[in-house]
């Protein structure tokens, strides 16, 4: 699977990613907004994890993010299970540099096309941690709408915080 609106495209993970991941994942800063399962530091052997579990999914659900032809960051959807199966929370990340240029929001509309178009789902959601007002506009410019705050809903770094729920319909209604 490869999509690009000309400048930022998501393609699958490939082997020879591992180095070019660890350069742009090991920074506290990146770690910051992103659930545990994201580790920091980012070492070679998390890179060497992530590249093998990625290679099993059947329906590919996570991508790199390519920034004119290079890795800069991930993006995926987990698809929820059972009653909620029509449901997929969405998360990304990007490299510190690259930052503050258009690329998640861009990566964004691409993967949500793909949720829905390909994958079918019926609704999209992301959860951000409060404090964070980029990966909000990330979402709100892409059809997003915030449904509600999580009130104490993280513990992240020995500090407790809420979240926010934003979620996207298939079509409304």
């Amino acid at each position: 699977m490869r999509t690009t609106d000309g400048e930022v495209g998501l393609r699958l993970y490939r082997a020879g990613d591992r180095d070019r991941l660890v350069a742009i994942a090991d920074n506290p800063n990146v770690a910051r907004t992103l659930a545990d399962r994201f580790p920091h530091p980012y070492a070679r052997e998390d890179a060497e994890n992530w590249l093998a579990r990625v290679k099993t999914e059947t329906r590919p659900c996570n991508m790199a993010i390519e920034w004119r032809g290079e890795l800069v960051g991930g993006i995926g959807i987990e698809p929820m299970a059972d009653v909620h199966s029509g449901t997929a929370e969405l998360g990304y990340w990007l490299g510190e540099p690259y930052w503050g240029k258009g690329i998640a929001t861009r990566a964004a509309g691409l993967i949500i096309s793909y949720a829905f178009d390909e994958l079918l789902f019926i609704r999209l959601q992301a959860s951000v941690f409060a404090g964070n007002p980029a990966s909000c506009r990330v979402l709100e410019k892409n059809g997003f709408v915030r449904e509600g705050v999580l009130r104490k809903h993280i513990r992240k770094n020995g500090r407790i915080r809420d979240a926010f729920l934003y979620a996207r319909l298939r079509s409304p209604g």
